[in-house]
């Protein structure tokens, strides 16, 4: 059977689930970032009704549920006008957020939501799609072999993060 894949709006009947499935999804991946596994200081700031409604009435972000066959997968937020170095805001789609349960990883959903950010990139005349990825781990190669370039180098932005898990590279894909 083939996999179809949906980019659910988000809307607030579904804060719940973003929630859920964000923080779920997001503690799978990056408990190691934080000391004694504590994600609080994140989840509170990324993961919270509060927060959801304060995004969702910008219009310049979009937040998404992304779907497999009706399944619930992951999240992703884009900020489509952002700034990055050189390249104005007018320039450069940001992709702030794109987290996939952990059962779902490796069935190509991140290839497809990949490739879904750079068609509304596209769309809005975008140069440039870019991310901050962590220098350890998986994400780097995939983002890579996605088509996307080291730009340079950044830090995770919470003070609290374990000192020698910060390394993040920002991470650009051009047209």
């Amino acid at each position: 059977m083939k996999d179809i894949l949906h980019f659910e709006v988000l809307t607030p009947a579904k804060y719940q689930t973003y929630i859920d499935v964000g923080t779920r999804a997001y503690n799978q991946h990056y408990l190691h970032l934080w000391p004694n596994e504590n994600t609080a200081p994140y989840i509170e700031s990324s993961f919270t009704e509060a927060i959801l409604l304060k995004e969702e009435l910008d219009s310049n972000t979009l937040l998404y549920i992304i779907q497999s066959n009706g399944t619930t997968v992951g999240i992703m937020k884009i900020t489509m006008n952002c700034s990055l170095d050189s390249y104005s805001a007018a320039e450069a789609l940001y992709l702030d957020k794109i987290y996939i349960l952990n059962e779902f990883s490796g069935k190509g959903i991140g290839k497809k939501a990949l490739q879904f950010v750079q068609l509304r990139a596209k769309e809005l005349h975008k140069k440039i799609v870019w991310l901050g990825t962590m220098q350890k781990g998986p994400a780097q190669n995939f983002y890579l072999n996605n088509g996307y370039d080291i730009h340079r180098e950044s830090k995770v932005p919470f003070d609290i993060v374990v000192e020698e898990e910060k390394a993040m590279w920002i991470m650009v894909k051009k047209f």
